[in-house]
């Protein structure tokens, strides 16, 4: 099983920057649940995966993948590299324990997502994919999809039922945003989501979110961005260019 991806606009990192930003990267993405122990990744007494020693590179790190709960047998290869404006991890010939339908459905959803976030993470912030949208007009977006998804939602139900209100606004957001990035608030306010590569947003990516999107109305700034790895940019196309 061979599994890529990559990102733009990364700064260049040395090997031994990149070993030491994945597992930290590892430990802040799952809040602490994964760890390192030595060259396994653990989930409480429970070793996921367990790593050879790392071959660290110009600007490459690689580990070996030697055994493990999520491994068949020892083999495979987990490279992440970073130089001439991109960034890409890859997993090679890795062999996992579980059926390749099951791991496709479970283990494998999380590994892309995981990869993802990281990637972006590398890239960072600091050069945004576009204008960014002003507050102000990020509010009112969300103002009018929150109003059309409690209209929806009564019309599906009489009464007002909170299960069906919350699968209403998961299923229209998440939908709307690995789409094309835009809802009916933002298609008002001329806006788009993007990842903050400028890329369109995974379904994953969409998930974790809207999930994390609570969080922003708390905290009183975008924290589900900085979660997923997102932005909101005005919508050039929109705009009229």
């Amino acid at each position: 099983m061979a599994i890529e991806d990559s990102v733009g606009g990364a700064p260049a990192l040395t090997g031994d920057q990149l070993r030491d930003r994945y597992w930290k990267a590892m430990h802040d993405l799952t809040l602490g649940l994964v760890r390192r122990q030595g060259n396994s990744v653990m989930v409480g007494p429970i070793e996921l995966l367990r790593f050879g020693e790392p071959l660290v590179g110009a600007h490459s790190v690689e580990w070996p993948v030697e055994g493990g709960l999520l491994a068949r047998a020892p083999r495979g290869r987990w490279r992440v590299s970073a130089e001439g404006g991109t960034a890409v991890a890859s997993l090679d010939d890795f062999e996992p324990s579980l059926p390749r339908k099951l791991y496709a459905a479970s283990h494998l959803q999380v590994h892309l997502l995981f990869t993802r976030l990281f990637l972006l993470g590398l890239r960072g912030r600091a050069a945004a994919p576009g204008v960014r949208a002003l507050q102000a007009d990020r509010a009112r977006a969300a103002a009018v999809d929150i109003a059309l998804c409690l209209t929806v939602s009564r019309i599906m139900s009489r009464r007002a039922r909170p299960g069906v209100t919350l699968a209403v606004l998961a299923g229209y957001h998440i939908t709307c945003w690995t789409l094309s990035g835009r809802t009916l608030g933002a298609v008002m306010m001329g806006q788009r989501v993007v990842a903050v590569d400028g890329r369109p947003l995974t379904p994953a990516q969409s998930f974790v979110r809207f999930v994390c999107a609570p969080l922003a109305w708390v905290m009183r700034r975008p924290v589900h961005d900085e979660i997923a790895g997102t932005d909101v940019i005005l919508d050039q196309k929109i705009r009229g260019g």
